[in-house]
């Protein structure tokens, strides 16, 4: 009999990754990697676990569902899809009813859809992953592991915006989001640093999409994504918050429909729209041109006052966090972000920033200051185990 597998499944508009661990306890990694480039062509790679590492380009444009049809095929041919018992996948919005990891039934699933509008980019390509593993792999548990439940923890303070309370009773509120990374990285500074996770944490998770977290001794208490996962920071081709005044000109003086508002603000805004080159960060940093340094400035500095205000919600700053492809890769901007957080005593260890160290803040700073690679999919594959021990 095969050992026991389950498959972890993390969807986005533009990439796909997934893990397969052992159906145990200790849920050791078997197999990990990722595509990226949908809806061009796209990257397919292999890079960790039992198998080789493994990269090739898929030659022609395929979206979700070439994607993943070619890669249950693969791994049906490399015996990968043998004692396979089940499929976690990251969902972002889990709204105000999903908290806990859920079995994700076709009534599951249809309430989960009725908050597409809220993560436009995201969930319609979570849910569509679902629907087609589970077609794939029928006799498999589907479980749905939510980005939003992290931040249940947060006050109702922290959550109200303040609009007519029909709305918030609709449920208008401030979710937050990133919370399988921010909940790995609690759970890794619980294990190093003792039950205080760090003291008073900010976390900084700097992807293509961009959100900071407020822990408490690894207990979320304010994040800077709110309703949706358009505030809070520019993002690669997110706008960040703004002002709502700025969505009324636009729809009153510009006659744009909301199609074309979100289609703006989600696709064409960020460091691609102030820069009018890219949204990616390697692309800018390499880039002479004044727009490009302006892009990074505005980044660099919208991100160091959401560190001010997160600061304040804790009371102070012990330690800080960067996580995610940019956080842990991009040296000159872990440095800039760090410069402006002077006031609060942090000073950086150039060295160790540039070596690409754990710790890179210097001896004398006030802040101790960390790199720590996050890790959604084992997250997903412990949501997985918690649904099936209950």
């Amino acid at each position: 009999m095969s050992a026991l597998r389950l498959l972890t499944l993390n969807a986005g508009s533009s990439s796909l990754k997934f893990a397969i661990y052992a159906l145990s306890a200790d849920l050791s990694l078997l197999l990990s990697g990722q595509v990226s480039g949908l809806g061009t062509k796209p990257q397919f790679q292999i890079s960790g676990g039992a198998e080789a590492a493994l990269r090739e380009s898929w030659s022609e444009t395929s979206g979700m569902d070439a994607v993943l049809g070619r890669l249950f095929d693969w791994l049906e041919a490399a015996g990968w899809l043998e004692g396979l018992q089940a499929v976690g996948h990251r969902i972002v919005h889990g709204g105000l009813e999903f908290g806990a990891p859920t079995a994700l039934t076709a009534d599951v699933i249809g309430r989960l859809g009725s908050l597409s509008a809220l993560a436009p980019l995201h969930q319609p390509a979570n849910l569509r992953a679902v629907k087609i593993a589970a077609a794939r792999l029928p006799s498999a548990l589907q479980v749905g592991v939510f980005d939003t439940a992290f931040h249940a923890s947060q006050s109702r303070i922290a959550r109200l915006y303040a609009l007519p309370r029909a709305l918030i009773d609709e449920g208008v509120l401030a979710y937050g989001f990133h919370g399988l990374s921010y909940d790995y990285i609690a759970g890794v500074l619980r294990e190093q640093e003792g039950p205080e996770a760090g003291g008073r944490v900010i976390v900084l998770h700097l992807g293509s999409g961009v959100s900071l977290c407020a822990l408490d001794q690894g207990r979320s208490i304010a994040t800077t994504m709110g309703f949706s996962a358009l505030d809070g920071p520019p993002m690669s081709t997110r706008s960040g918050s703004l002002d709502p005044g700025v969505v009324l000109h636009l729809m009153q003086a510009k006659g744009m429909s909301a199609d074309a508002i979100a289609d703006l603000l989600y696709n064409r805004s960020g460091l691609l729209g102030l820069s009018g080159i890219s949204g990616d960060m390697l692309t800018l940093l390499s880039s002479s041109t004044a727009e490009a340094r302006e892009a990074l400035d505005v980044y660099v500095y919208r991100i160091a006052r959401e560190i001010g205000s997160l600061a304040a919600s804790l009371g102070g700053l012990d330690t800080l966090v960067f996580t995610a492809g940019v956080g842990e890769h991009a040296a000159p901007i872990r440095r800039a972000i760090v410069e402006q957080c002077s006031w609060l005593g942090a000073r950086l260890d150039q060295a160790a920033n540039l070596a690409g160290g754990r710790c890179i803040s210097s001896p004398d700073s006030a802040v101790r200051i960390l790199v720590v690679p996050t890790n959604e999919q084992l997250v997903i594959a412990r949501g997985v185990l918690q649904l099936r021990s209950t």
